[in-house]
């Protein structure tokens, strides 16, 4: 029984890693997984295990995928003029579903963020320049969150990209001062990308 405490305690501080989960949202998940059927248990371990073995990032964009290029990327009826720049893969969708966005994407994998020793070279930017320079870009669209960390780092790709004679815009305050894209509904999240202003660089 002690073991068996031991791997439970375990699997529940496991789950308090990852994003949004704690202590007693993790103990809820944990004793639901051990009352649920086996097949399911299975199934949900294999899932994981083929997820971390064949989803990768795109190699233009950053975003998640199976094959070499996600399915944005590899869209030839998207706008390749247009850039969306995100902190995380998981903000591609939210952009996607408000029906406002027909460019291609950026991930960052992050934020500039001193306090937490991320710095623009912990950041995909040397990438975005590359794409900026490389490809047809006119407009790179910013939507990181608009709180410090977010306009810092929208701030720093003007002064990357504005050299280079590529418009940089930010999405608008539609969103709440310090909140995060993912908690933005469709209809919030559209406007902010249709009223975006012009960052200088």
């Amino acid at each position: 029984m002690a073991n068996q405490s031991q791997v439970i305690e375990r699997l529940i501080n496991e789950l308090t890693k990852m994003p949004g989960v704690g202590r007693k949202t993790a103990q809820r998940l944990t004793f639901f997984l051990l009352t649920a059927p086996d097949d399911y248990v299975v199934r949900l371990a294999a899932l994981l295990q083929e997820v971390n073995e064949h989803v990768k990032p795109c190699r233009e964009c950053g975003n998640l995928t199976e094959s070499d290029l996600c399915p944005v990327c590899a869209d030839d009826t998207r706008n390749r003029r247009l850039l969306c720049v995100v902190e995380e893969p998981a903000d591609i969708p939210l952009v996607e579903r408000t029906g406002e966005f027909s460019g291609l994407y950026h991930v960052l994998m992050g934020v500039i963020s001193p306090l937490d020793g991320i710095g623009p070279d912990q950041l995909r930017l040397a990438e975005l320049v590359r794409r900026a320079r490389e490809g047809d870009v006119v407009e790179v669209i910013v939507a990181t969150d608009p709180d410090v960390e977010g306009d810092a780092t929208a701030y720093y790709i003007a002064k990357l990209l504005t050299p280079l004679g590529v418009k940089v815009t930010r999405i608008a305050r539609g969103l709440p001062v310090g909140g995060d894209l993912d908690f933005a509904d469709e209809v919030t999240l559209a406007k902010a990308i249709a009223g975006r202003h012009l960052l200088e660089g």
